[in-house]
């Protein structure tokens, strides 16, 4: 199911096998938050961006259209049209990025809907048959993401409860695989390291976390405020408890070169709202450094976004011919640039397996390291 194939110092170049499609890492995954990636890109196109995995938002499907709508339809891959793997978050990261709205207690935690006000309990239980129902290839452990800066105190209190809050998910999640009428009965489960920027917290919580010998694990909390170093820092640390045989997974991450430097350390899955984000205020990355497409510098500039790269946009499509979308509020030119963010950022993931495939990845690493997050 998972196999390590070949190491540049903590690097890995990995297969990862799941019930839905066969995934090469490092890689990253398309963040489809409520089953379909923000500027019109469907689950269709993501064939043409070499994506592997696509990413959906346990909670905004949950308040809409419903997961249980979502069953009866046959559960998410039917109903997005992709039909390789899928992860789900567990709701977990709205516990800090709606912290307006809910309210935290042992059971789990109470939401006002984002939408309209609606009262939501979520817990451990909960989100596994959330995600149960939208049956999904891997489920996340509902956990509580703390924002940085955090006090020890609460971060261990808080490390404690997702930890109880693990156990709990393990259990719903074993007796959802075991019923009958489960859209997916060989649902995998990843557990989430926290722990804030304290190194022995995140050590001891990884150790903890290990013994329930899940399918695979992440860690969470971190790119929420916190200085890149801590960043790279806590990776670094807890690494070396991470189990060598799963998967790891580092949550909301990143920059291009947050990305080069986590697989460096270790790391072999990736999400992030950025690449999408970005493109739909025209701001693109290329392998010269990242430019904004509204500029005036490209209203007659003939040349693709990126010369270099095979994308259909760039393939099709010049700068100018972009920009004007852009000034002309057609929803096209955000269409266009989303398909060219994803696109680099999966070619980027390709390149890595290939030098760590060829034993260059650290020479790749530092020609690019910079160049690739430097506006232009």
């Amino acid at each position: 199911m998972f196999k390590v194939i070949k190491k540049e110092g903590s690097a890995r170049l990995c297969d990862f096998e799941t019930v839905h499609s066969k995934i090469k890492t490092p890689a990253f995954m398309n963040v489809a938050t409520s089953g379909a990636i923000k500027g019109a890109v469907s689950a269709y196109d993501l064939e043409d961006i070499h994506c592997q995995v696509q990413l959906c938002n346990t909670y905004h499907l949950h308040v809409r259209p419903g997961d249980q709508l979502i069953r009866e339809m046959g559960g998410l891959h039917k109903f997005t049209g992709w039909d390789k793997t899928i992860l789900t978050d567990s709701g977990g990261f709205q516990v800090f990025s709606l912290a307006s709205l809910r309210k935290i207690e042992e059971k789990g935690v109470l939401f006002s809907s984002h939408v309209d006000g609606k009262r939501i309990f979520m817990g451990p239980e909960e989100s596994m048959r959330i995600q149960s129902n939208l049956g999904s290839t891997i489920a996340m452990a509902f956990d509580e993401c703390v924002a940085n800066p955090a006090t020890l105190e609460y971060a261990t209190k808080s490390c404690d409860r997702t930890t109880r809050w693990l156990y709990r998910c393990k259990d719903e999640m074993e007796r959802l695989n075991a019923l009958h009428d489960t859209i997916n009965n060989k649902q995998m489960l990843f557990g989430i390291n926290q722990g804030c920027v304290f190194d022995d917290l995140r050590i001891k919580h990884m150790q903890t976390i290990k013994k329930l010998d899940l399918d695979g694990y992440a860690i969470g909390g971190l790119a929420v405020g916190e200085p890149k170093e801590d960043m790279y820092r806590v990776i670094s640390a807890v690494e070396p408890y991470m189990p060598e045989n799963k998967p790891r997974y580092l949550m909301g991450v990143g920059t291009p070169g947050n990305i080069l430097e986590a697989v460096s350390r270790g790391v072999d899955l990736f999400d992030c709202v950025m690449p999408s984000r970005n493109a739909r205020h025209g701001h693109l990355f290329t392998w010269s450094g990242i430019i904004n497409i509204n500029n005036e510098k490209y209203a007659r500039d003939d040349n693709p976004l990126d010369p270099t790269c095979n994308c259909p946009t760039c393939q099709r499509h010049s700068r100018s011919y972009i920009r004007h979308l852009f000034k002309s509020k057609e929803m096209l030119g955000m269409r266009l640039c989303v398909i060219h963010n994803l696109y680099f950022y999966n070619t980027l993931m390709e390149k890595i397996r290939e030098n760590l495939e060829n034993g260059t990845f650290t020479e790749f690493k530092e020609k690019y390291v910079d160049i690739l997050d430097t506006r232009i």
